[in-house]
């Protein structure tokens, strides 16, 4: 979870068209090479990815959000973008941008290109043989968008922590951030700090639908803005998102100022009137600052801008 100054990891919808369209241009091709340009990326030594080389691409699948290519002799690159990982689809061959390039993996018809926009080199590239070494990298949560209602409970109620943390904890829920938390929150009408043990079943039951259609929504509308093409950036900070990345805008369904909690470099964004019955959630920092001062409502909000 990051500020809205900068970006988000990549979740569900991003990753998994990202495969759809990674599965439609390498799937049966050899991966011809790996160019690295920064020693950071590669984080194993065995299998060394020489090996890699000239392998056919049997399969591309996500996994939490890795992006995982399936070679043959039982080999698996595992890709994770990070916060600032990107990966574009270029002509054959194409050259590594200088700043931000991390690698480029060649194929047949074209190069896929990873670059990094940040100084602080998160993204990472494993090489693990085996399906067993492969599963290491499964953080264990549950994939929402095809989970039951009963499934879902047992996860989200497991440990008790704010319904934020708990949408974007890996271990727990399998694909969602900093963003689709957000969206999914706002859409099921819930505060991001309410804990997950104090849900009734009609909240888990409601919350749990709305995982579902916020996930399925926006693979959907990727898919539809991609069409033939590649991903040119994920979709956080979208126009069309209700609340992510929206402070101070308008809430699409009740026109009040969307709200923010800031920690440090993490950022949520809610909408105090759909979410919380009008009430400012305390942002930590400025709350110390101002500490009596500061605002318990949208109405004391709104007295203090006008004044």
């Amino acid at each position: 979870m990051v500020s809205a100054t900068l970006v988000d990891v990549p979740e569900f919808p991003d990753i998994e068209v990202y495969v759809e369209c990674l599965d439609a241009r390498v799937v049966g091709a050899p991966l011809e090479s790996v160019r690295l340009k920064s020693p950071f990326l590669l984080r194993t030594a065995e299998p060394p990815l020489s090996e890699c080389h000239g392998k056919q691409v049997l399969g591309v699948r996500r996994l939490g959000k890795r992006i995982v290519l399936q070679l043959e002799d039982d080999l698996f690159l595992v890709l994770h973008l990070m916060i600032a990982g990107r990966i574009r689809w270029k002509k054959r061959g194409a050259a590594i941008p200088g700043k931000m390039g991390l690698a480029a993996f060649d194929f047949p018809d074209g190069s896929l290109v990873l670059t990094e926009a940040s100084s602080h080199k998160r993204a990472s590239l494993h090489v693990e043989r085996g399906e067993a070494a492969l599963q290491q990298h499964d953080r264990g949560g549950l994939e929402v968008h095809d989970a039951t209602l009963e499934a879902f409970t047992e996860a989200v109620t497991r440990e008790n922590h704010t319904l934020k943390r708990t949408l974007a904890d890996p271990r727990l829920l399998s694909g969602i951030g900093n963003a689709y938390s957000d969206e999914i929150l706002h859409a099921a009408r819930l505060s991001p700090i309410k804990l997950s043990q104090k849900l009734s079943p009609e909240e888990i039951a409601r919350l749990h639908g709305c995982c579902k259609e916020v996930l399925l929504r926006w693979r959907s509308r990727l898919r539809d803005e991609v069409g033939d093409g590649f991903p040119d950036k994920v979709t956080a900070f979208h126009d069309a998102m209700a609340v992510h990345g929206r402070y101070g805008k308008p809430c699409p369904d009740c026109d009040d100022p969307v709200q923010r909690i800031v920690y440090a470099k993490n950022e949520t964004n809610y909408c105090a009137t759909c979410q919380t019955g009008g009430r400012l959630l305390a942002d930590r920092s400025m709350s110390k600052l101002l500490k009596k001062d500061w605002p318990r409502t949208l109405t004391e909000l709104d007295e203090r801008m006008s004044r």
